[in-house]
């Protein structure tokens, strides 16, 4: 399951660990992976089609789990990749969690606390929807950290999930990436659609004029925490249709790579059960 140029989309938009990368070099407009939107809306249709049926075979194996990370700056994505990628599958099995400020019992405890709490149970696939990266970006960028806790947290995060992977879950993370002018058009469209100004929040306006210094901010919390075992994706998010491709076939190979199996019968034989 290659793109066009015969690498794999995990491939084309992996962030190798350890290498520093510019998000000024990383088109959002890129297309180039798909023949044209309407072959990647075909993909992605059967692309989650199989993730359903190997959702199935992970919740009934219950051995490992798959945590999927979406995290971008506003507009760029996050709920509509889950209704593109993940709709399909069937309610058991599938947990999303939306992550927002924190409430006065999470600050009590450590910034991790409330995120260990929500990630997938083995049998599960668990999608977060923004996540702990807001612990070095938003309280990075509004300084409500200080520079020597936030240095500190960038291993941590690595740690926390090398010890999720250890106990067999497997995680993506993706940055939905968009660019400034897209933004501005999907914040615009929230203002003017009645049925979508419920998304629109005047503080989104606040965090766009500190726009370069998140951009900064990813930068670094993607070369820090993108790891063998965690690997980042920059995925081109200013077309709908080529983020959902994008997402919808490195999920698929994942899955297909773990492999999961239905679970034989235990302690008693297909064959001498007869129901009457």
């Amino acid at each position: 399951m290659a793109a066009r140029n015969g690498t794999s989309l995990a491939q084309r938009f992996a962030i190798p660990p350890g290498k520093d990368f510019s998000l000024s070099k990383c088109d959002p407009r890129d297309d180039k992976a798909f023949a044209g939107k309407d072959q990647a809306k075909a993909q992605t249709a059967e692309d989650a089609a199989a993730i359903d049926t190997l959702q199935d075979r992970l919740f009934a194996e219950g051995k490992r789990a798959l945590l999927v990370v979406l995290q971008g700056i506003d507009c760029s994505g996050k709920d509509g990749t889950v209704r593109a990628v993940f709709n399909p599958c069937g309610p058991i099995g599938v947990k999303v969690h939306p992550f927002r400020a924190p409430t006065a019992d999470e600050l009590a405890q450590d910034y991790l606390w409330r995120v260990h709490k929500v990630c997938p149970a083995k049998g599960y696939i668990g999608i977060f929807n923004r996540s702990h990266y807001e612990d070095v970006l938003v309280v990075k960028v509004k300084n409500y950290a200080s520079p020597e806790a936030i240095e500190r947290r960038y291993e941590e995060i690595n740690q926390f999930e090398k010890m999720l992977s250890d106990n067999g879950t497997a995680i993506l993370k993706f940055m939905l990436h968009i660019s400034k002018d897209e933004q501005a058009e999907r914040l615009r469209e929230r203002i003017a659609v009645p049925e979508k100004r419920w998304k629109f929040n005047p503080a989104d306006l606040e965090d766009r004029a500190l726009w370069d210094q998140y951009m900064a901010a990813y930068e670094t919390a993607v070369s820090r925490c993108s790891t063998a075992h965690a690997p980042w994706h920059v995925i081109p998010a200013d077309r709908n249709w080529v983020r959902n491709a994008a997402i919808a076939r490195i999920v698929r190979e994942t899955l297909e790579a773990m492999n999961p199996q239905y679970p034989g019968p235990k302690g008693w034989d297909p064959a001498a059960v007869k129901v009457v």
